[in-house]
């Protein structure tokens, strides 16, 4: 019961963060409008209490939306019911299932990765996270996802440090994605912007945090991306790279 209340609680903080702000809600929009126009295919992968699928459906396109959180993939069916396909998944490289770890007080940085925990546990601004349950879930991959609903124009992945497992499911080519990257785990993002490379995307940019914007101009390739998340401070944190063909 105690947890429940936890839970309830986190979530009802993540609903205020992600939805209570109108001019981070018209960024996002103009964000994502570079990418997904009205009819188009999307995937959320990792979709918490959907803030994004709220701008993909403001900008009219479809969505598919993976969420792992029993509680979530509960609240997103009830939020978004009418027109958007929840699958109550984690995605990964290979279909099965896998041990999520929950953040009962915080569900936003609930992970299937073990790797993400160790490196938040000693780090600064991650310290006071606690991870004190754990739940058996499905595991899918984009390749399935996209056998069964058909190619997005726009992949968005924020799954807490389990994002090279994501793409590594990922065999086919798609126009654009995005995958968060946090500054405790630099090694997963460059993973990720190679694995990105091997599938073809050439065009790189990035946004800190919950900005919305874009931090350069003109895209760079991944070599140069690479760079700059290396050269990002730790108080960076977190944020977002998106990847184009």
């Amino acid at each position: 019961m105690f947890d429940r209340l936890r839970t309830a609680r986190g979530i009802l903080r993540s609903l205020r963060i992600y939805y209570g702000n109108r001019t981070r809600r018209a960024a996002m929009d103009r964000l994502y409008g570079r990418f997904v126009q009205r009819g188009d295919l999307v995937f959320d992968i990792g979709a918490h209490v959907g803030d994004r699928i709220a701008a993909f459906r403001r900008l009219g396109a479809r969505v598919v939306a993976a969420e792992p959180q029993p509680a979530l993939a509960t609240l997103l069916r009830w939020m978004y019911r009418r027109d958007v396909v929840i699958e109550p998944v984690a995605v990964g490289a290979r279909e099965g299932t896998i041990a999520l770890k929950i953040n009962v007080a915080n569900p936003t940085v609930s992970t299937a990765s073990d790797a993400f925990v160790d490196a938040a546990r000693d780090a600064d601004g991650w310290r006071e996270q606690a991870w004190s349950k754990t739940e058996q879930v499905p595991v899918t991959t984009l390749d399935a996802l996209i056998a069964r609903h058909g190619v997005p124009v726009f992949i968005k992945i924020d799954v807490e440090g389990f994002e090279a497992d994501a793409l590594a499911g990922l065999t086919q080519a798609v126009p654009a994605l995005s995958f968060e990257f946090t500054t405790i785990q630099r090694d997963v993002a460059l993973a990720c912007i190679a694995r990105c490379a091997a599938l073809g995307f050439a065009r790189f940019n990035a946004a800190l945090g919950e900005s919305q914007v874009l931090e350069h101009g003109d895209w760079i390739g991944a070599d140069a991306i690479a760079r700059w998340v290396d050269a990002l401070p730790h108080a960076a944190n977190s944020g977002d790279i998106y990847a184009a063909r």
